[in-house]
């Protein structure tokens, strides 16, 4: 089974780390850097996991999280929030609007690396 990931995030550094852990972890990795790119990508694609920014430029994470819940072919795929937002009302919004998992920046890598293999186990 082939395992693809979307990361979509707008900070390169960030954006570089996950995609070298991944592909290291045979992960077929795809790279967003806004919502609406992700949007296109997960259409095309449809990855098991998508790693979410919330703070983005064009569209943020919250506006992507709904997008994908409303589209009866990508609302089954595990999404987990990214972002340096850590207060407890930005964790409830994310889960009420159904995310999977919540992450909060700095993250170590290899944390992500087992939540995300955990979730499409």
């Amino acid at each position: 089974m082939s395992k693809k990931i979307l990361i979509v995030d707008d900070e390169p550094n960030i954006v570089m780390s996950l995609e070298y852990a991944f592909k290291k972890k045979d992960f077929e990795v795809f790279i967003a850097r806004d919502g609406t790119e992700a949007l296109e990508i997960a259409m095309a694609e449809v990855p098991n996991i998508i790693l979410l920014d919330i703070m983005m430029p064009k569209m943020d994470g919250y506006e992507t999280l709904k997008a994908l819940r409303k589209n009866k072919e990508l609302k089954r795929i595990k999404v987990i929030f990214l972002s340096a937002k850590n207060k407890v009302a930005d964790v409830e919004k994310g889960l009420e609007l159904g995310v999977d998992g919540y992450m909060t920046k700095p993250f170590s890598i290899k944390k992500i690396i087992t939540d995300v293999e955990k979730m499409i186990a």
